[in-house]
């Protein structure tokens, strides 16, 4: 199997037997989306809510607000059929300790707008593990549909 790596604001299309992985999600998340016919799947490295457009040069799969209609645009560009695609996500963990804080509930806002986003494109998530407070690496394997995700000391789960 040739595993493709995405890191930080990374986005990837992928197809069999490729699988594609990202380490290190704490508050970021991970979002794939999956066409279950022919099996082309993309994911993305969220790190942020919002895109910022005064900001100079910023890359658009770095935010939940523009990251998940690119991604959408790559993989219909490489052959995924709109009507079959769904989403999985993992990540959005809280990892700062002060939870009253607004500006550091980055991994909540993650999850929400990736969700709203998700929603006004009409795609439907059929799989998360998201939000608690714990790191996770993920993988996505694009024959079977099945969304791996590794906690440090609590093993594996398959979504």
């Amino acid at each position: 199997m040739n595993r493709v790596t995405i890191g930080l604001a990374e986005m990837r299309v992928i197809r069999p037997p490729q699988s594609i992985i990202t380490y290190g999600l704490g508050s970021c998340v991970g979002l794939v989306l999956y066409d279950k016919v022919t099996k082309i799947s993309g994911m993305v490295h969220i790190v942020l809510p919002h895109y910022n457009k005064s900001l100079p040069n910023v890359n658009i799969a770095k935010c939940a607000d523009t990251a998940v209609a690119a991604l959408l645009t790559n993989m219909l560009k490489e052959g995924a059929k709109r009507p079959s695609i769904v989403a999985k996500m993992a990540g959005g963990a809280h990892m700062f300790k002060s939870a009253t804080n607004p500006l550091l509930m980055v991994g909540e806002k993650n999850v929400a707008v990736t969700k709203q986003m998700l929603k006004k494109l009409s795609i439907p998530l059929v799989a998360e593990d998201v939000l608690g407070n714990s790191g996770r690496t993920v993988e996505f394997f694009p024959e079977t549909g099945n969304y791996s995700i590794k906690v440090l000391g609590k093993g594996e789960k398959i979504i």
